[in-house]
């Protein structure tokens, strides 16, 4: 039986190469795309994610979610590093389909409570949408079959501040919500995503395939590898939004450990994904009664850059 998720986006061209890999993956059932702000506003993640879809022939709806973090004062759009488009400013033409009348976070409460204990969230993006969907529907933590997140720094520097990764500092607020809800959760963050690099040498195999989706993520993801290249210094771009995609498919590709997290909302430290693994017990309040949740620390790239590489060149419409 097909795996149904939600991918909640805000593309982005690693969340364009997650959908797309998602879009050819016989073993998944992509109920919806639902969109957030984070790397472009959330308007501009709507057309981006109708894009997508549009360009990978299928028929997935999509849906326009949250354009403003909880609490926090909205961070600007992430333009140097994925384009003002959010697609390396390649000049898509605007696709033809329409977004849903029913707005994101109504989609996710229906469809989990549709299919209670059958559907798995990946959030891609600030964790808005998730958290007033717990919000306005606290038995969905209960019928949710899993929360596969991409966010957070666990024992690796942030990407945005010494601490903190960009997903989780565009709401920290909606983070720590996410992040103490009692469903499973796996938080695939910057220990696992930072250690693999796709390489344009991997975009041009992946180009020579000759598919509409191929050309279109080669000439995407020039300007995000780019990006890393001037600030980072490195041959390629990290594979975070795929490797929620590869984990779903297949958990084997990495090593979580189990444990409690928290996000820090306030301060020099916003954004900050704090663990406390295991069970021991602290002296100080705000670790008592949390889930037990996974973090991934290692990750067999070499695999997964296999994975990715296969699926994104292998349509299956």
């Amino acid at each position: 039986m097909k795996t149904k998720i939600i991918i909640d986006t805000d593309p982005g061209v690693d969340d364009a190469l997650a959908i797309v890999m998602a879009f050819n993956s016989p073993e998944l059932e992509v109920l919806g795309l639902t969109t957030v702000f984070g790397n472009v506003s959330v308007e501009q993640a709507a057309t981006n994610a109708l894009s997508l879809v549009e360009l990978s022939g299928v028929d997935v709806p999509v849906y326009k979610g949250e354009a403003v973090p909880v609490s926090r004062t909205p961070a600007p759009y992430a333009d140097f590093v994925h384009g003002d488009d959010g697609f390396g400013n390649i000049n898509w033409p605007a696709p033809k389909g329409k977004l849903q009348d029913q707005d994101a976070v109504s989609f996710i409460i229906e469809q989990v409570r549709k299919y209670p204990g059958e559907v798995t969230l990946i959030p891609l993006g600030p964790l808005t949408n998730i958290a007033r969907a717990l919000e306005q529907a606290p038995d969905i933590a209960e019928k949710v079959k899993e929360v596969v997140l991409m966010g957070g720094a666990t024992y690796v520097p942030g990407n945005v501040t010494p601490v903190a990764e960009a997903n989780i500092i565009g709401d920290p607020h909606a983070a720590d919500k996410v992040m103490t809800a009692k469903w499973p959760l796996v938080m695939i963050g910057l220990d696992v995503t930072s250690k693999v690099l796709l390489t344009h040498e991997a975009m041009d195999r992946i180009a020579g395939s000759n598919t509409e989706q191929c050309k279109f993520l080669k000439k995407a993801s020039d300007f995000y590898i780019e990006f890393y290249r001037q600030t980072v210094g490195i041959s390629g771009c990290m594979v975070h939004d795929p490797s929620c995609i590869a984990y779903v498919l297949d958990p084997s590709l990495f090593k979580t450990q189990s444990g409690r997290l928290r996000v820090v909302t306030e301060g020099i430290t916003m954004g900050q994904t704090t663990f406390a693994p295991g069970t021991r017990k602290y002296a100080y309040p705000g670790w008592e009664d949390l889930p037990m949740q996974k973090v991934c620390l290692e990750v067999d790239g070499d695999r997964l850059l296999a994975m990715l590489e296969k699926r994104l060149t292998t349509p299956l419409h």
